[in-house]
């Protein structure tokens, strides 16, 4: 299959299960084809975990879910290197990381120690364990989940690894519509139970192949750049976005025109998407957060005072 029609089967079977959030799935789903990792930040019961089962479930990736809390050891996450007698030596247990999508749950649970187990995995796509490199298996994806309103009892994800989430999502309420659809759907079973698998895990890879195949106009590029460089540069802002925010746009932008059935990007999809590559990237000064500003404000005054630049033909 064509991979606008694997990214739109994938899509809409993960509806089956989260119902009337149709632009928050299709970002889970392009952060999937981007190869990118995915931070879900909402208050509890809305659907964060049911949204990474149903992605691993219908792309046919392999599953593995990590309960964040206090006393988690980063060898609970890695694995761990244990003798064994018949053999003479040492063995390693492969943790649950090693999987091809993982479900951080409650991340900011943990401490910063098991925090820090992700980090290699998330950029180098590898594990270290006692001096022995594994690689991730392909492809990788961390989901990671927080509630942003429990503070008591949870350590904030420090700047490197929120620098490491390629978007981070808000599912938000359901309107009254949708939750009466849920209440329906739920009245025998839920529904992820039975969702079936649309795709292999190959599909996921020739999708991710597409995506890095798409045009970007160097007009577009410079057009991030100066977005970026603007969010950096602004009054509110202590700390801007990385080069890696430019670079996790620009891709984000690819999957976009992919999922829209184009070969090229448009500057359009770069303004749409700049908010959910840059809102966790964004650190305030102390002023603005006494007045109440937020990132979506400082992303949206960023936007208004850039030009967005016209489309060429490719040329």
């Amino acid at each position: 299959m064509d991979a606008r029609t694997a990214a739109q089967r994938i899509v809409e079977n993960v509806e089956h299960v989260i119902i009337g959030k149709r632009h928050q799935v299709e970002l889970a789903v392009m952060t999937l084809m981007c190869g990118g990792h995915l931070l879900i930040e909402d208050v509890p019961g809305v659907g964060k975990t049911m949204l990474a089962r149903s992605l691993a479930r219908s792309s046919g990736c392999s599953f593995k879910r990590i309960q964040f809390t206090p006393d988690l050891l980063p060898s609970d996450v890695t694995g761990v290197s244990v003798y064994n007698q018949k053999a003479g030596d040492f063995e390693f247990r492969p943790g649950p990381v090693l999987s091809q999508v993982v479900l951080a749950d409650e991340i900011n649970r943990a401490t910063p120690k098991a925090q820090s187990s992700l980090l290699e995995a998330m950029e180098e796509r590898q594990l270290t364990v006692d001096g022995v490199t594994y690689p991730t298996p392909e492809p990788f994806m961390v989901m990671a989940t927080q509630n942003p309103i429990e503070y008591e009892g949870t350590f904030p994800l420090p700047e490197a690894q929120l620098d490491r989430f390629l978007i981070r999502l808000e599912l938000g309420y359901p309107s009254a519509q949708d939750e009466r659809a849920m209440m329906q759907r739920q009245l025998h079973g839920h529904p992820v139970g039975e969702l079936a698998q649309v795709c292999e895990p190959d599909d996921i890879l020739g999708l991710q192949a597409a995506v890095r195949e798409v045009y970007v106009d160097v007009l577009v590029q410079q057009y991030i750049v100066d977005v970026m460089d603007a969010s950096r540069k602004h009054d509110a802002v202590y700390l801007g976005a990385s080069p890696r925010g430019s670079l996790a746009l620009q891709r984000l932008v690819q999957a976009k025109a992919v999922l829209d059935d184009r070969d090229y990007v448009l500057p359009d999809d770069a303004k749409l998407l700049a908010y959910p590559v840059l809102g966790h990237r964004i650190i305030l000064n102390a002023q603005a957060r006494v007045k109440g500003v937020t990132a979506e404000q400082v992303v949206q005054e960023c936007l208004q005072k850039l030009p967005v630049p016209g489309v060429r033909a490719r040329g």
